[in-house]
């Protein structure tokens, strides 16, 4: 069975609307305030306030669903059992370990995620997971920061499983849909000789700021991982939250 492409023209559409919703968030507040800042003034402009941090609410409906991404995708039926045979591994590097922990916990910013969302992929039985975060734009930006530095420091390393058992892991940087005013991909591969033969765990991860608003995107599986999923789930998140962002400033 051939599995359906989410369509270009859709992926080019998303990613016009969210750049044009983050040039509106972003330049908007500067004119302001040049425009109302006196020429002749030599006082520092006391900063911006800080946007209220999302409520529970606005922070679920900036979610993506099953309907979003189309077949095959549908709501999850519970994790997946290769989290704990892969994912659940230490290492002697710091920052190799961080990652694997990161990746098991779901908490790829260093943080619980303020609301959240999985999707089965029923043809290649990987697992996409979308979350919205609650953390400071400041420590947004440490963790992208420190997931940017991952390839260098966690190229390929060796882990061990829960089991005991060897795992070699690869990670590299992968690019991500221009959205957003930070943002940082990774591609991890785990692997585990098991009766002379290997098997690979692959997963997609992505981490982006939108404003003061943040979110993550997983997908992995042991078959075939197609990146169009992360790449729409990834335009479509940061479309989300500029959208929730937008209401509120309306109804306030």
């Amino acid at each position: 069975m051939t599995r359906p492409a989410i369509p270009s023209a859709l992926l080019a559409s998303l990613l016009g609307t969210v750049l044009a919703a983050t040039a509106c968030t972003t330049t908007a507040p500067a004119a302001r305030q040049k425009a109302t800042t006196p020429a002749s003034s030599t006082s520092t402009p006391a900063p911006p306030p800080s946007a209220p941090a999302l409520t529970e609410a606005q922070a679920h409906a900036a979610l993506i669903s099953e309907a979003d991404l189309g077949e095959p995708w549908t709501p999850t039926q519970g994790a997946a059992t290769w989290r704990d045979a892969f994912l659940k591994a230490k290492a002697a590097q710091p920052d190799c370990g961080r990652l694997l922990d990161a990746l098991y916990t779901d908490e790829l910013l260093g943080a619980p995620a303020r609301a959240a969302v999985g999707l089965d992929d029923g043809w290649d039985e990987a697992q996409l997971r979308h979350q919205v975060t609650a953390q400071p734009p400041a420590e947004v930006d440490r963790a992208l920061a420190w997931l940017g530095g991952l390839p260098g420091k966690c190229g390929r390393f060796t882990a061990t499983s829960s089991r005991g058992t060897p795992l070699s892991v690869t990670v590299d940087g992968i690019p991500l849909p221009e959205v957003g005013d930070a943002r940082q991909g990774l591609l991890v591969t785990v692997s585990e000789e098991t009766d002379g033969e290997w098997v690979t765990l692959t997963l997609l991860a992505a981490a982006a700021r939108v404003g003061e608003d943040a979110f993550t995107v997983t997908t992995g599986g042991l078959g075939d991982v197609p990146p169009e999923a992360l790449e729409a789930a990834v335009g479509l998140g940061a479309q989300r939250l500029a959208e929730v962002r937008k209401q509120g400033r309306v109804q306030v």
